[in-house]
């Protein structure tokens, strides 16, 4: 049987004919918001849902309210995150699908597990576990060498990757090549917002892009990736010269809302130098949280 939210609108039938007494269900001005932002029309949605036009309309102008295998099947297609679908769900008066579940908790231990796993391995190489916002949650040791020279403000609580980045205190004073950096890190923040719409990446691409750009950096940004396949991340530390590029690994078929917005970015070294100092670091003992 399938399970509604309490207090859900409902609709009183009377004689000759259908009495409303709610407001128009919120799932329509939703569901329209989600298929333009993927640039979708009713037409193209329906033949995807294997439905038709004319329902999805009625349910995007709250003349029908969808089933909720319509609501999750439509999510699909439409390839909404886990929480949103949550969100969807219960606008239509139905209960969650998924599950929300402290990192910390008992039910997380096996991705914990997973994620200590992944970063360990990486060794010498940095890497590190993020969550949507771009929070850290988890680091290896090898990350002390990209945020050794960070200030504690920024760093607290694990810091976050953008802020790390594009701070004025952050990594933004060692980066050799800060002017691409910075383009290609709000380029990526600003596409989430767009795809996802929200208000905590829109917030944190507010605050990062409004930060101000030393005037003295990229005045000599030397080589970049000579194959023009990734962007790289250049740094100078009291040691010499680093250069990155990373990786993001997601977790496949995700039925957990932390589980699906949490990621891990691997750091790779572009050069020799940055392999030899690396590697001379940890065994050195180097590292260190």
């Amino acid at each position: 049987m399938t399970s509604q939210v309490k207090n859900a609108p409902a609709v009183l039938h009377g004689y000759g004919g259908i009495m409303e007494t709610q407001e128009p269900p919120r799932i329509g001005p939703l569901l329209r918001s989600w298929r333009r932002r993927r640039k979708l029309s009713q037409l193209d949605l329906a033949l995807r849902a294997d439905s038709s036009t004319r329902h999805l309309s009625c349910v995007e102008t709250g003349r029908a309210r969808p089933s909720r295998d319509f609501v999750l099947r439509l999510a699909e297609h439409l390839d909404i995150p886990l929480r949103d679908r949550n969100g969807l769900l219960l606008a239509a008066g139905y209960a969650p699908a998924y599950r929300e579940s402290p990192l910390d908790s008992d039910r997380m231990a096996m991705v914990r597990s997973a994620i200590r796993a992944m970063l360990a391995g990486h060794e010498p190489y940095p890497a590190a576990a993020i969550d949507r916002i771009w929070n850290i949650v988890d680091r290896n040791d090898a990350m002390s060498l990209l945020l050794g020279t960070v200030p504690p403000h920024l760093t607290e609580s694990g810091g976050n990757v953008m802020r790390l980045i594009l701070h004025p205190e952050g990594l933004a004073s060692q980066c050799l090549n800060f002017a691409q950096v910075r383009a290609h890190a709000l380029g990526r923040l600003r596409h989430q917002v767009e795809t996802t719409g929200h208000d905590e990446l829109r917030e944190l691409y507010e605050e990062v892009s409004a930060y101000p750009v030393p005037a003295d950096l990229d005045a000599d940004p030397g080589p970049v990736d000579p194959t023009g396949i990734v962007v790289p991340l250049r740094i100078r530390t009291p040691l010499g010269d680093m250069a990155f590029f990373s990786t993001i690994a997601t977790f496949g078929a995700p039925a957990d809302v932390t589980l699906s917005e949490l990621a891990v970015e691997s750091f790779f070294p572009m050069d020799e130098q940055t392999d030899t100092l690396l590697r001379t670091l940890a065994a050195l003992g180097g590292g260190g949280r």
